[in-house]
């Protein structure tokens, strides 16, 4: 890019400032009783300026610093030009103050700040933290975006140091914020918001006006967006679990950074960017793809034992190209919940920043669990719709735990001719699993029907474990000694805090680890009846006996933090398994029916598949090379 001159306006300008300045210091002579005086305080000033000028940080002051009305005003103006450049007209102005612009709409107020021109405060009217404090997801200086540039006279300038001039106008129904770093009164660069009712997402373009001979467009020119995340839950770790920058790049592709550990990344094509605080994200939203952008995340939950006001500090660096010489850059800002049904409305994908599951997970989250809450809730208490969503996806895979225990008990039932099988080839492991095998192919009760039913359960639970944390619908819903549902119950305060579980009792995950520990004891206790009796198996009794208590005790420790809606979840999905299970046993399985339906399998020839034919050579081959090699020896 060809290098940048100054041009007939500017150079037009710094003659007539010469001018001012050679007049003012000729009509403001001192006088000879004053001389010994002013000179003394030209050698402070003089001292002053370059103290000023060795700073790191850009001189910015309020007009009425600069106000010319004395040879030492004068000096101080030029010690200005000489720091700022061109951009010393906006610290002369009268906006040049650490005032803010404050815009209210149906959903947040916002307030702008001169200095710097980016949004300093955005607060959620709707909404209020764990502890009826209104959420604010920008306040006190907890973000930084900033424009670094090179001048045209080799000056390096950011916009966080400089003075913007604040309009605010009407368009219709919406309301357009204009925030102008001005260079002169024709020449600026222009953050321009529009707020739309009723809608969490602003408009913000970033735009320059004859600013081409200005900046220097042949060196780097960085937006810096640095956010440090506000604690709203009321477990901060529950909260931090859930902290995470995410994007979408590549068109469709959606990645993260770490939730835990400290993270960066530099990635390409981005469309958008999202800084999830768990229930509330601030999102930058690009209508172009952003060519390159160098992201972070910092995390400050370094002990989970100490209260804190922040969670994590994500930063992005997106370099900006100028378009003939001038800044154009249209961006989006969304401030709200991290709520499906909020974001799906912008039809581009910002949906996908919550953690809902990948794969077939969030495939099932999404177009199975999140409309049958949905609808559910939309007439029932949040409480009780949890219940009867559990109710109808139990009765769902009531066949695969039907098909579950029905394995179980045949296998049961061919126990003892299993047994008779090891004893009548205890020297010959090998043909005692082919008789095993062949056995339980008649009956039709391999293991791994058994088996299979289990897997295809797991994911509805994995789906249904991303799903309540997720869920922004249960925030701060009550039910029963529960007061939100979004985070734990809590029934009795610890004097003190137990490594992994907490500083508190909460009664839900009691309630599931009661409910968990007696199914399984049912169902141990059937898969236990159905085992061969053989060498070692008291030690697998034993660690299935120890499972037993140590899964309930695992459930315990780990939802004590957790959502207390999900923990109501498998304390309800416990009881009805149990419920299912004791109505197959009693009413629904026949063991005798069984047993002759078993005999009578065992008579038919059973014709054996692929798979079951290639095992049988295999297990024929393996026992042919055991005996040749015993008549070696």
């Amino acid at each position: 890019m060809e290098e940048k001159k100054l041009d007939l306006n500017s150079i037009i300008g710094f003659i007539l400032i010469f001018g001012i300045l050679v007049y003012m210091m000729y009509t403001n002579q001192p006088t000879p009783e004053e001389l010994e005086a002013q000179e003394k305080a030209k050698q402070e000033q003089v001292e002053a300026t370059k103290e000023v000028e060795n700073q790191e940080s850009t001189l910015v002051t309020t007009a009425e610093d600069y106000s010319v009305t004395s040879t030492t005003d004068s000096l101080q103006l030029v010690a200005l030009k000489n720091k700022l450049g061109a951009f010393a007209y906006a610290s002369t102005l009268p906006s040049a103050t650490n005032k803010e612009t404050v815009v209210e709409t149906e959903k947040f107020s916002l307030k702008f700040s001169n200095k710097g021109g980016y949004l300093s405060e955005v607060k959620l009217k709707e909404f209020v933290d764990y502890d009826s404090i209104p959420i604010y997801l920008i306040k006190e200086g907890n973000t930084n975006f900033n424009i670094s540039f090179n001048t045209a006279d080799n000056r390096n300038l950011n916009t966080q140091d400089l003075f913007f001039e604040p309009s605010v106008t009407k368009n219709g129904e919406n309301t357009i914020v204009s925030m102008k770093l001005k260079v002169s009164p024709t020449q600026f660069l222009e953050y321009r918001y529009e707020l739309k009712p009723n809608d969490y997402m602003v408009d913000f373009t970033i735009k320059s006006q004859g600013l081409s001979s200005v900046v220097n467009g042949s060196q780097a020119i960085n937006l810096d967006w640095k956010l440090k995340t506000f604690r709203h839950d009321k477990s901060i770790s529950y909260e931090n679990r859930y902290t995470r920058l995410t994007y979408q790049h590549e068109e469709d592709k959606i990645d993260k950074l770490s939730p835990s550990g400290d993270d960066d990344d530099a990635i390409e094509d981005v469309s958008w960017l999202s800084y999830r605080q768990h229930f509330f994200s601030s999102i930058l939203v690009s209508e172009n793809p952003l060519k390159k952008v160098d992201i972070t995340s910092k995390n400050l939950v370094l002990d989970e034992e100490i209260d804190t006001v922040s969670t994590k500090i994500f930063t992005s660096r997106i370099p900006l190209e100028l378009q003939a010489g001038e800044f154009s850059q249209p961006l989006k800002f969304y401030f709200g919940p991290t709520d499906n049904n909020t974001l799906k409305k912008y039809d581009i994908g910002l949906e996908d920043s919550i953690p809902f599951g990948w794969g077939i997970f969030g495939w099932i989250n999404r177009f199975l669990f999140i409309p049958l809450f949905s609808m559910l809730s939309s007439f029932l208490p949040y409480g009780i719709a949890i219940v009867v969503m559990t109710v109808l996806i139990k009765l769902l895979l009531s066949f695969v735990q039907y098909k579950q225990f029905l394995s179980q008990a045949k296998l049961k039932i061919i126990k003892p001719e299993l047994d008779a099988i090891k004893e009548k080839y205890k020297d010959n492991k090998m043909k005692i699993q082919q008789e095993t095998m062949a056995l339980q192919t008649k009956a039709g009760a391999s293991p791994l029907s058994g088996c299979l039913p289990a897997l295809i359960q797991l994911p509805v639970f994995y789906a249904l474990f991303q799903f309540f944390p997720s869920a922004f619908d249960l925030r701060q819903k009550s039910f029963l000694w529960a007061d939100d549902l979004s985070s734990y119950d809590v029934i009795a305060e610890l004097p003190f805090h137990i490594p992994f579980y907490g500083d508190h009792v909460s009664l839900f995950p009691i309630l599931a680890s009661i409910a968990i520990f007696f199914y399984m004891k049912m169902t141990t206790g059937q898969q236990m009846a159905t085992q061969p009796t053989q060498e070692g198996m008291p030690d697998m009794a034993k660690m299935m006996k120890y499972m037993i208590y140590f899964s309930p005790l695992m459930m315990l420790f780990f939802f004590n933090n957790y959502a207390s809606g999900l923990s109501l979840y498998y304390f309800i999905s416990n009881v009805i398994s149990i419920g299912i299970m004791l109505v197959i046993k009693n009413y629904i399985l026949d063991e005798e029916k069984i047993h002759a339906k078993i005999q009578e399998n065992k008579k038919k020839p059973k014709k054996e598949n692929k798979f079951q034919k290639k095992m049988a050579e295999m297990m024929e081959q393996a026992e042919k090379q055991k005996q040749a090699q015993q008549k070696k020896k």
